[in-house]
């Protein structure tokens, strides 16, 4: 591993890479060659306290802010492992720790930092609106103590492993609303109550061993004390989760990139091709170099955002730029390291195959490269909306 200076995090930092040398890149491989879940790996950061890392002391949890966490998921990911397993219940939870009762949260928080309740799906995305969030047609109509909720879902992950799932539907129809974002709501899920009783789940088999799924609600009923914060602004209440999200899938992405240039510039130094190691040629520094530049450059971005965000200021921006930085410095480096292990880079017993798989998503998901230039085209630049 390429050394760095110690930060301030660096007891973190210690810690889960101590817990995942016990779960080599030999386990996580057999995971992902039997399309399975990492069972045991997950449990074991839960059992050391690292998924409650965001919930407050008085909840059983770390109390830590989000620069932390996303060393955490940074880790995960430079250990060879993949954080898509876990990470939902990071930024995920944010929502429900801002906007939650009082009574949800000593409903859920104690049982969630304990292990004993997963909190890993967030609902929102749907086939027919992808990113246009403020179209979807997933509704909840309350009737006497309860809402019912009838509508679709896409690409939600994590189902099969999480007890809870937030859900964000449309609680008053789009043409009676000021504006398009408003009108919809939030609210919690019991995966296993839910399931049989309204709500249908359909796995999507996918190129990344990743979890994920297609779901079906058919006057699923869900009571009303599980509407999270205040009904029609479940929107507003979801951004905040949202940008933390972009900010630990960009942590990361950090840890894929260091994960690739630590693998790729140790083959190179031992990899002799006409009597000289190949990390002797320009043509083979320069890409890995500048994939180094490039990731170091996005890790500033990234505790930029951490900082704003647990400063509780404005961190759209920088949230959704961490992100971009991030995933293109990974996905660079993927190239750079597929590209320099030759014909060994498409060997699963290297590595590097399931890696590459596993970052490429991230130029598309949890938001496209190109919606967040969008973005910043829009909201930091000052110019026309272009959809």
């Amino acid at each position: 591993m390429i050394e760095q200076a110690p930060d301030q995090y660096q007891d973190i930092r210690d810690g889960v890479r101590a817990l995942c040398a016990q779960y080599p890149d030999e386990y996580h491989r057999k995971v992902d060659q039997e399309r399975g879940y990492p069972e045991e790996f997950v449990d074991a950061l839960v059992k050391e306290g690292w998924l409650a890392a965001l919930i407050p002391e008085e909840f059983g949890g770390s109390g830590l802010g989000l620069a932390e966490a996303s060393v955490i998921m940074e880790e995960i990911n430079r250990s060879g492992g993949n954080s898509g397993a876990c990470h939902g219940q990071m930024y995920v939870i944010n929502t429900l720790i801002k906007y939650g009762s009082d009574a949800q949260k000593q409903k859920y928080l104690p049982a969630i930092a304990a292990g004993d309740l997963r909190l890993q799906s967030m609902g929102v995305t749907e086939p027919t609106t992808g990113t246009d969030t403020t179209k979807l047609k997933t509704t909840a109509v309350k009737k006497g103590d309860k809402y019912v909720v009838n509508g679709q879902k896409v690409w939600i992950s994590r189902v099969q492993h999480s007890d809870l799932m937030i859900l964000l539907a449309r609680t008053t129809p789009v043409e009676e609303c000021r504006k398009p974002s408003e009108g919809m709501s939030i609210f919690m899920v019991d995966i296993k109550q839910a399931l049989g009783n309204g709500l249908t789940v359909k796995p999507i088999r996918n190129m990344v061993n990743h979890e994920t799924n297609e779901l079906f609600f058919d006057n699923l009923e869900i009571p009303a004390e599980n509407l999270i914060g205040t009904e029609g602004q479940g929107f507003k209440h979801l951004l905040s989760g949202l940008n933390a999200e972009r900010v630990l899938i960009a942590a990361e992405c950090i840890g894929d990139a260091w994960w690739f240039i630590d693998k790729v510039t140790a083959y190179t130094k031992e990899r002799v091709v006409f009597g000289r190691p190949i990390g002797q040629n320009q043509g083979v520094q320069f890409p890995i170099a500048e994939s180094y530049i490039e990731t170091a450059a996005a890790d500033l971005m990234r505790f930029e955002a951490c900082r704003l965000y647990d400063a509780d200021e404005p961190c759209g921006a920088q949230a959704n730029m961490a992100k971009y930085l991030a995933a293109k410095a990974s996905w660079e480096a993927a190239n750079a390291c597929i590209q320099f292990h030759g014909g060994f880079g498409f060997a699963e017993e290297y590595d590097v195959e399931r890696k590459f798989r596993e970052t490429r998503l991230y130029q598309v998901a949890p938001i496209s490269t190109n919606m967040i230039l969008s973005y910043v085209g829009q909201h930091v630049l000052g110019m026309p909306r272009s959809f």
